[in-house]
């Protein structure tokens, strides 16, 4: 895709069928003109935060659009509607989260939405995935590549490989 921009996506889920919920996100981006270019494996992953919650299956998508961030993230948000996400308290369970982790080098601070993802660098279940498909990629703020960003984390929560996508 020419004249488009690479961003980074990070999709999970822990109602329903969790990894159709993950596939059925991608057909989604892929129907609204989103290229997606990457996918990392599938990872089940410990809650964080609210922890009396079932596991999350978590992903990391390369994706390349002409979209605006903001554009992308409506299609994010409105993806997550049309599976049922019903956002109740911040931490609950849901059937699907989309969240836009980087958008080239784009830096955003605005209210309803800010890039790079403000808590990624501190969370395990974003930074297994995206380093299995962008080790080198650049955290703008930080000038750390995701790599050493896995590498420094903290967080002790539990991340282990579940499965491929099918194609």
């Amino acid at each position: 895709m020419s004249d488009g921009c690479v961003a980074f996506l990070s999709v999970g889920s822990n109602l329903g069928d969790r990894k159709n919920n993950i596939a059925l996100a991608l057909d989604r981006l892929r129907r609204a003109g989103v290229g997606v270019t990457r996918v990392s494996s599938v990872f089940e992953t410990e809650p964080v935060g609210v922890a009396s919650q079932p596991w999350f299956l978590n992903i990391a998508v390369e994706v390349e659009t002409r979209l605006p961030a903001r554009d992308l993230l409506e299609i994010c948000l409105e993806t997550e509607h049309s599976l049922g996400r019903v956002r109740t308290s911040p931490g609950a369970p849901r059937i699907l989260d989309m969240d836009i982790l980087l958008y080239d080098t784009l830096i955003v601070d605005g209210p309803s939405l800010r890039i790079p993802h403000p808590r990624m660098t501190g969370r395990r279940f974003v930074l297994e995935p995206l380093a299995q498909i962008a080790p080198d990629a650049i955290h703008p703020v930080s000038n750390m590549t995701i790599r050493d960003l896995l590498g420094s984390c903290k967080d002790p929560a539990q991340v282990h490989y579940h499965s491929e996508l099918p194609e």
